[in-house]
């Protein structure tokens, strides 16, 4: 007795309003994205964490892609794309690469997204929990590429 189309209908207006909804939360994530790039801020934060990438033995572009990662999807991908094309992808950057892009996520994009899209204002401790995860996932992942592959 369900009315097949017209639920459906209802169901892809409300994905359409959820849609534009969400378009000023992803024109900040992409705007903010575009910004850390350009101004130096991650080469800073490179530098800063370098000690750490010492004692893990990781490449900084490994952690500059981790970083990138955690704001954008596309972006890390195509710095990955990137590094293949200057490493190859079977070398030990390159194979890390794929490796970080498997093991971290799009941190901030997501909660932008899911946050905004249910007007979650106060995100609590999901900022700090992600971006742990995605450091354990930095970490693992140099750690597991540098005992199979090398």
């Amino acid at each position: 007795g369900v009315q097949v189309f017209d639920t459906f209908v209802e169901g892809a207006k409300e994905g359409f309003l959820m849609a534009i909804k969400l378009i000023p939360y992803l024109v900040g994530i992409y705007v903010s994205v575009g910004i850390f790039r350009e101004s130096g801020a991650i080469d800073i934060l490179v530098t800063i964490l370098s000690p750490v990438l010492k004692v893990v033995k990781a490449p900084a572009d490994a952690l500059f892609l981790s970083v990138v990662r955690t704001l954008s999807g596309p972006a890390a991908v195509g710095m990955m794309l990137e590094i293949f094309d200057a490493h190859g992808p079977d070398s030990f950057i390159g194979r890390l690469a794929s490796t970080l892009i498997g093991s971290t996520d799009t941190t901030f994009y997501i909660i932008a997204v899911y946050f905004g899209s249910v007007g979650i204002k106060k995100t609590r401790h999901s900022v700090t929990a992600g971006v742990l995860a995605d450091f354990a996932g930095f970490v693992a992942s140099v750690y597991i590429v540098r005992k199979i592959f090398l």
